[in-house]
């Protein structure tokens, strides 16, 4: 039981959910967004939306914690 090798294997897996749920996040949101483009409509997120925000910083944190945890060992 090498538990380095189980923390790489972590680490590369909540980074391939955390890139997805990024991706995922902003659909049809162009870089017209960026420059003003488009009219900032300030919303709450609801439903699919809000849950996958919440999954994004979920994963981030647990990420984060994996990369910090691999450096201590």
């Amino acid at each position: 039981m090498d538990i380095e090798r189980y923390l790489q294997i972590a680490q590369v897996t909540v980074s391939v959910l955390l890139i997805i749920s990024i991706l995922l996040q902003n659909r049809g949101a162009g870089l017209g967004g960026i420059f003003g483009g488009e009219g900032n409509v300030y919303r709450t997120k609801r439903g699919v939306e809000k849950g996958l925000f919440i999954s994004t910083i979920i994963f981030t944190v647990i990420f984060f914690g994996l990369v910090i945890w691999n450096i201590l060992i």
